[in-house]
């Protein structure tokens, strides 16, 4: 009779039904030894901690975090997203940098010259990001990504040294901005669409967990900036003559801009290539 009493008041679960997850009601979870109910930015079934340590995992094993986050269907639609945001990116900032070269030379404009290397290198970002996501196997490769990053930081590196260069014989020479009806043209677009591009760029890269796209979005915002610094430059030198030298400041302040982000990339992102060369390529 003392065991049947103590089995019907402690009952003991049937082996065979086996539950992973608790039952939630409206306020929560019934169990109060399992987590609570999730906030709505977190995936389903995890703690904001747990999340922390399966990223930290995936990124160990040489996948980022968008594996975690997004569907197959799901990554290979952004995949192809960024590719085509990549090729209208090379047509429109390859116009536009011919066209600021041009007028760099005719009218000896720091502003215009940075803005013609900033173009160009805007060129050279999206074709790595194109090589970075031209395998749709490697959507996810970790290995692949920071190549990318690494490439990326070489190139900004030596463009910064060329806008330096530029902009530092600008301001010793004293060389005042000129601005016309086409390089105003000129500067006017470069600045609206590479905005434009910088936008998409960083919603692409952050739904990809990309840094690649993410450092192409920060080239092509740095690309607008410098299109309507030539329009400030000018308007400013035109109403103060004395202040010349901003055109060539301007110059010099982007070009230590891309410079520090260059290394920065460096720093961050060679360690990495090191860590996951072991895994696979995808190549």
């Amino acid at each position: 009779m003392t065991d049947s009493a103590n089995q019907e008041s402690s009952p003991v679960p049937d082996p065979t039904i086996v539950d992973p997850w608790p039952v939630q009601n409206g306020h929560g979870f019934t169990n109060n030894h399992h987590p609570q109910a999730k906030s709505p930015g977190q995936p389903e079934g995890f703690s904001t901690g747990q999340e922390m340590k399966i990223t930290d995992s995936v990124e160990g094993e040489g996948l980022l975090e968008s594996s975690m986050r997004l569907k197959p269907h799901e990554a290979q639609s952004y995949r192809k997203k960024a590719l085509w945001v990549s090729w209208i990116s090379i047509v429109i900032t390859l116009i536009l940098a011919i066209a600021a070269f041009a007028v760099s030379f005719l009218r000896q404009s720091a502003s215009a010259f940075g803005f013609a290397f900033e173009a160009t290198l805007d060129v050279l970002s999206s074709f790595i990001v194109i090589w970075r996501y031209s395998n749709a196997a490697a959507v996810h490769s970790a290995h692949r990504e920071y190549i990318a990053c690494v490439v990326l930081g070489v190139v900004f590196i030596l463009s910064s040294l060329c806008i330096l260069g530029k902009a530092a014989h600008n301001l010793v020479i004293r060389m005042p901005p000129e601005v016309d009806d086409f390089l105003y043209s000129v500067s006017l677009i470069s600045g609206f669409m590479c905005a434009l591009l910088a936008v998409a760029k960083f919603m692409l890269g952050r739904v990809l967990t990309s840094r690649a796209l993410i450092t192409d979005g920060f080239n092509s915002l740095v690309g607008s900036i410098l299109g309507f610094s030539i329009l400030v430059s000018a308007e400013v030198f035109k109403h103060h003559p004395d202040v010349w030298f901003l055109d060539g400041t301007i110059g010099v302040l982007i070009g230590l801009l891309i410079l520090a982000y260059g290394a920065k990339l460096m720093i961050d992102m060679v360690p990495r290539v090191r860590q996951t060369r072991n895994y696979e390529r995808f190549d």
